[in-house]
């Protein structure tokens, strides 16, 4: 959570001068902008409460104002006090109030998806603010610690002022982790504390960044290049502001956030790798399942519907054993894929090279299934080196549209014996097009909607979005041999697995042990990769659950509109259909999805020649 100004400061101001002519003709009233245009508001409208929440959300958002070119937000990090924590809670629940209270107004079939999308978003927010999520501010890979590192590759570097600004941002940096060390203390206090099992990564991350040199440092990296319109005195001069930063500030400031973790943290940290079996740690887990899922069900209903499908997906990767050939048992099989060369490359770069090769040829087959595709291109990058060892496989980088920035997928290139060529494909088609790039990029080149929209992310729609992607990936042809469409398999029975593991660690007792034995005895996941990925669910509670739910959802839509379309069922119009709106909770997916199927049949019902009367 960061910083954020009381409600009453927080509507979208208009000029001055203007404001002033209209106020006298506005008694009792609101001025606001809409559009260019200044208007009276004499009461709550849908439209004022989606421009004073956006107005909160730019407030909030440090790195977005400083994006935007606040330049004295860009020498800012977060608020992440308690303090601020309330603050953006009392927030939601003014929101959400008068949300409630514009519930009975008549809208249009636009402004209603607006109001239930808005009401989505500050639900969610609710679910989770009793459970001072604060207090576990990391991940295994990610978190307040190395956050910085992924905002200064978004962040634009093209004057002194904005090298000024980011020397000044460092400096802040002990203040930040002061912050995030007060909330962990009070995980400590309450008995809400990260695993211990995944603390040993963490540490040696934030070891890394507390004994690397200020010159060498990730942190440093804007002051080793500048624009020709920097003179040299100022690259000196900058060069020294940045050092002096390092030096002063941000080395000191890992040196006791690691004294931290290692003396205070980690002798406290749970010993459970899950979440445990008290009333409040259950109910915590019933509210993640909720928020990732973004449906009303069970973490029983989800283990059992993961052993569903790993029970279906292992027949698949059955009958695609016994098609190669392949003469042993299953377990033998995934030895076979762990073990042979010819499924490694042999150097980083040949990884990345055969991603960006796989990225080209899905590129040539979207046109067949998309009618709408994004302007907004995306890149092929290695995860970088600081983080590559606990990171995941792969992830997408988004991109900005408005700021010329290209979405990447990140490949890990880290120890290539784990990184298996036939598991490509699908990863790639996850993370590229047309999984994220393509739902994100879209979603951000909408026009016409509420800002807040078009970075809407529920998890489940997302992720699910991304797990369809592989299996389209599939229809398009981009598996050229079984043992990729073995590798799609696997990664589907990877997503299959989360369901059973991620439910068994945290609802139902499981050691990390049992939970690992879902990923090796069912997928050829490498053995790295399957540490590091237990270790993510260890420490993100539920975000496991996204992929297979909204992935089950989005074909079970598609299975629908097949169905009662027939022969007219065109699948890059069902595509437009399910991405056109950006990312919404999979409720609401079903029902623009029946919208969709309803107008299909009144359109092909109007194309029809009449039929013919009389004799």
């Amino acid at each position: 959570m960061r910083h954020i100004l009381p409600l009453l400061l927080l509507s979208v101001s208009a000029p001055a001068f203007a404001q002033l002519d209209i106020a006298a003709t506005c008694p009792g009233g609101t001025v606001i902008e809409l559009d260019g245009q200044i208007t009276c508001q004499n009461e709550d409208s849908l439209a004022l409460l989606i421009s004073d929440f956006e107005a909160a959300e730019l407030q909030n958002d440090i790195y977005r104002r400083g994006q935007e070119g606040d330049r004295e937000a860009l020498k800012q990090l977060p608020d992440i006090s308690p303090d601020a924590i309330e603050r953006q809670n009392a927030i939601t629940t003014g929101f959400l109030s008068r949300h409630a209270a514009l519930s009975a107004l008549p809208m249009s079939v636009d402004d209603r998806l607006n109001y239930d999308l808005l009401g989505f978003v500050l639900t969610q927010r609710q679910r989770l603010a009793p459970f001072d999520t604060a207090r576990v501010p990391f991940t295994n890979d990610s978190g307040f610690f190395n956050q910085l590192s992924f905002v200064v590759r978004q962040t634009d570097f093209k004057t002194t002022e904005d090298y000024e600004a980011y020397a000044a941002r460092l400096t802040r940096l002990p203040r930040f982790f002061a912050q995030a060390k007060e909330n962990m203390r009070r995980g400590i206090q309450t008995n809400f504390t990260a695993s211990s099992e995944i603390l040993p990564g963490i540490q040696d991350m934030i070891d890394d960044m507390a004994e690397t040199s200020a010159g060498s440092h990730p942190l440093y990296a804007p002051f080793k290049s500048f624009p020709d319109s920097v003179s040299e005195a100022d690259q000196a001069r900058l060069r020294g502001l940045g050092n002096a930063a390092l030096e002063s500030a941000v080395i000191p400031a890992y040196r006791d956030l690691a004294k931290f973790m290692r003396e205070e943290y980690a002798t406290a940290a749970r010993a459970t790798a899950g979440l445990g079996d008290s009333e409040s740690e259950r109910e915590y887990y019933r509210a993640v399942t909720r928020y990732f899922t973004t449906l009303d069900i069970s973490p029983d209903e989800v283990h059992e519907l993961g052993l569903t499908e790993v029970a279906r997906i292992r027949g698949e990767m059955d009958a695609v054993i016994e098609e190669v050939g392949f003469e042993g048992s299953f377990a033998e099989f995934l030895n076979f894929l762990r073990t042979d060369p010819q499924f490694y490359a042999k150097t980083r770069e040949e990884l990345l090279m055969y991603a960006s090769y796989v990225a080209k040829q899905i590129d040539g087959k979207m046109p067949e299934y998309f009618a709408t595709l994004p302007r907004l291109s995306y890149g092929v990058i290695p995860v970088p080196k600081e983080i590559e060892k606990t990171y995941t496989t792969g992830r997408y980088f988004s991109g900005n549209p408005e700021r010329g920035q290209a979405g990447n997928y990140v490949v890990n290139t880290y120890n290539l014996p784990n990184r298996p060529l036939y598991n490509i494909p699908a990863l790639t088609a996850h993370e590229g097009v047309p999984g994220h790039h393509m739902q994100i990029a879209i979603g951000q080149e909408l026009k016409g909607l509420p800002k807040f929209r078009q970075s809407l992310y529920p998890n489940a729609f997302g992720e699910g979005w991304g797990l369809y992607a592989e299996k389209l990936a599939g229809e398009m042809g981009i598996y050229k041999t079984p043992y990729e469409r073995f590798g799609q398999l696997s990664y589907e029975m990877w997503r299959a697995c989360r369901l059973v593991v991620d439910t068994g660690l945290h609802w139902k007792g499981w050691t990390r042990e049992q939970a690992e034995a879902c990923f090796l005895e069912n997928s050829a996941l490498a053995p790295h990769n399957i540490k590091t990925e237990v270790q993510r669910y260890i420490s993100w509670p539920g975000q496991a659950l996204a992929y297979k739910i909204g992935e089950l959802k989005i074909l079970e839509l598609r299975s629908k509109a097949e169905a009662s379309l027939g022969d007219d069922f065109d699948i890059r119009t069902f595509h437009d259909a399910v991405l056109s709106n950006g990312g919404i909770p999979l409720d609401i997916l079903e029902k623009q999805i029946e919208r969709f199927i309803f107008e299909e049949k009144q359109r092909l019902a109007q194309s029809l020649p009449a039929s013919p009367t009389g004799p």
